[in-house]
């Protein structure tokens, strides 16, 4: 009798912990994290980020408490929190370097729910201020109605720099710059009045990268740091239909070749190192200092027969910008020749020289159109793979960029549904760990489920690009198409 007396004494004492009855009226406390979407759970964030807007599906209403070394703010939505810019920005500057905690509580069904509390760590290195990316449909039935859009990433401002209305519904490709520098950049812009515009300073040329004796226009793309050169691969692309519904699209080349164009004089630079029927190279880029190009390379098989059989390894060859030559060897950082083997694809170096990232898929080089790929990463100077396992997920995770001071970088994923891709950014910190990555925040935190479209090739840049969709339109329309030598 006395331990059931006992037993009902402590359960008296203990239920204030679960149960409260002021003017939220019942509130629980679960033993659990929130399941907020977008998912910003224990994850390293920028001071410089946009406000990290985030609901909780199923509720009326969010109560979100920020508690840090200075200073604590208290913040109520229905279904959604929306920080006040204001606030959010000056909070996160006061707390840089801090890891703050994040409580977050919920009414649900009439009941409040107190949830298990969680942590941002605000990191002392920014993020570069704005993001560009192409915005399309998921799939492969529509290519006419693409924009190439400008986000700022410390607030919620988006430019559209090129428009499918404008242009006469022409495709576009994605937008690269050279080593995060706005003002210097290209996209290939298709169609009849087509061409490769270059951005230098904002002074744009629409250039014919394709001259009479080459088998295909150039297609992807690196700028040199300088923006004298550019290195492309000319690739003849195949797509492939699957019956499987894990495996819709498969897309591959039949040849392709890399060449660097000289853009101060209009000029190809080609090396039989790196073009012939025997192998096939493409996703060059040109390292941190300009002084290396990296690019993947096969060996040509019969396609489609042996696409599964079609790996692609990371290769480099030194490049002499004073000269303007290629070297006279090629290296190989990642073979993937065996059997066992994986395929690379889309090599990107930090800028600071120190990591490589780089796609890996069970074969081929479309990684997008792979679920199983992943991403990767190498330290140039020992050689060695850096486990960053935690920034992948079961859907593709594919075309990154770095953001200029190498501590951060950006790529795309299909981690929510397998089908849209979304931004999202992961930290590497000092010692090379990689840190839970997280999708680009939007002013309404519903965005993501009312967009149908998806964002490829999404490009770390710092600062703002110098021209404007009427600019494209422009030069578009205008008859000047520069030619190469």
């Amino acid at each position: 009798m006395k331990n059931v007396k006992l037993y009902r004494w402590l359960l008296w004492m203990m239920f204030p912990l679960f149960f409260s009855c002021g003017n939220k009226g019942q509130e629980l406390f679960v033993d659990e994290l929130p399941s907020i979407y977008p998912d910003y759970v224990n994850i390293t964030i920028p001071y410089n980020i946009a406000p990290l807007n985030f609901t909780l599906r199923n509720c009326t209403h969010i109560e979100i408490t920020l508690k840090g070394n200075t200073d604590s703010l208290r913040f109520t939505g229905k279904r959604k929190i929306q920080f006040p810019e204001k606030r959010w920005k000056k909070f996160l500057q006061a707390e840089k370097g801090n890891n703050i905690t994040v409580s977050v509580k919920a009414k649900i069904n009439g009941n409040w729910f107190a949830y298990r509390p969680f942590e941002w760590l605000i990191s002392k290195d920014a993020i570069d201020s704005h993001l560009t990316y192409r915005l399309i449909e998921p799939g492969y039935e529509v290519w006419d109605k693409i924009q190439l859009c400008e986000r700022n990433v410390e607030n919620f401002s988006v430019k559209v720099f090129a428009d499918y209305n404008l242009l006469d519904n022409s495709c576009m490709n994605c937008h690269i710059t050279a080593n995060q520098n706005p003002n210097i950049s290209f996209f290939h812009l298709r169609g009849e009045k087509g061409g490769t515009i270059l951005n230098k300073d904002g002074k744009l040329r629409k250039i014919n990268t394709r001259t009479g004796d080459m088998f295909a226009s150039s297609t992807y793309g690196n700028l040199h740091p300088s923006g004298r050169y550019g290195v492309f691969s000319s690739n003849i692309v195949i797509p492939q239909f699957h019956t499987l519904s894990s495996t819709k699209l498969e897309v591959y080349d039949t040849e392709s070749d890399l060449l660097v164009i000289d853009f101060d004089n209009n000029r190809i630079i080609r090396s039989p190192l790196v073009s012939g029927k025997e192998n096939l190279e493409t996703f060059p880029c040109f390292s941190a200092d300009g002084k290396r190009i990296y690019f993947c390379t096969a060996p040509a098989l019969s396609l489609p027969d042996s696409i599964q059989q079609l790996r692609y390894s990371l290769c480099s060859i030194d490049f002499d910008a004073d000269q303007g030559v290629f070297g006279n060897h090629i290296d190989t950082l990642v073979n993937m020749s065996s059997a066992d083997s994986k395929s690379v694809s889309f090599p990107r170096p930090s800028p600071d020289g120190r990591f490589m990232l780089y796609c890996v898929s069970d074969y081929g080089t479309f990684p997008i159109w792979h679920r199983e790929t992943d991403l990767m990463m190498i330290d140039l100077e020992s050689g060695k793979n850096v486990d960053i396992s935690k920034v992948n997920s079961d859907y593709s995770d594919t075309y990154h960029s770095w953001s200029s001071n190498s501590r951060w970088f950006v790529f795309a994923s299909k981690r929510d549904d397998g089908y849209y891709g979304k931004p999202y950014f992961a930290y590497i910190d000092e010692d090379g760990k990689a840190h839970k990555p997280f999708v680009l925040p939007q002013r309404d935190p519903y965005y993501y489920d009312y967009t149908l479209k998806s964002f490829n090739i999404p490009e770390l840049i710092n600062g703002k690009l110098p021209f404007s969709a009427s600019d494209i339109e422009r030069i578009y329309k205008e008859g000047n198409l520069e030619t190469l030598k």
